[in-house]
């Protein structure tokens, strides 16, 4: 069983940037692909970025490419979500995901091929 925990969300001004984190347990985080999606009140969950186990293919959606940066460290177990130029529609609650093994191309965007989850955490972006 895999527990992920998200940290890193708030409020800040349209424009400005947040780093989210999410800390994984066990001893085999350099196993599992990762994933960050979000959910906004009244919509459905949409995909945001992905990282495979390697570490060397990230994956974004159109709506963050170019402002979003995926990043992990297998030593610290934990995988981060760097997000610059922060728009109001990126409000959401943003969630954590794995999934064990090598995900490739956009697939790994896919949320229904992720096992675990975090509870998520509230970024906020005024206008």
């Amino acid at each position: 069983q895999v527990q992920l925990v998200e940290s890193g969300g708030g409020l800040v001004q349209a424009g400005g940037s947040l780093r989210l984190s999410c800390a994984a347990s066990g001893r085999t985080f350099s196993m599992y692909s990762m994933g960050w999606f979000r959910q906004a009140p009244g919509k459905e969950r949409e995909s945001v970025a992905a990282l495979n186990s390697r570490g060397d293919s990230p994956y974004y959606a159109d709506s963050v490419k170019g402002r979003f940066t995926i990043s992990r460290d297998n030593a610290k177990n934990t995988v981060y979500l760097q997000m610059n130029s922060l728009k109001p529609e990126d409000t959401a609650v943003y969630y954590c995901a794995s999934t064990f093994g090598y995900c490739s191309g956009y697939g790994c965007l896919n949320p229904t091929g992720y096992n675990y989850w975090g509870q998520g955490t509230q970024v906020t972006v005024s206008s």
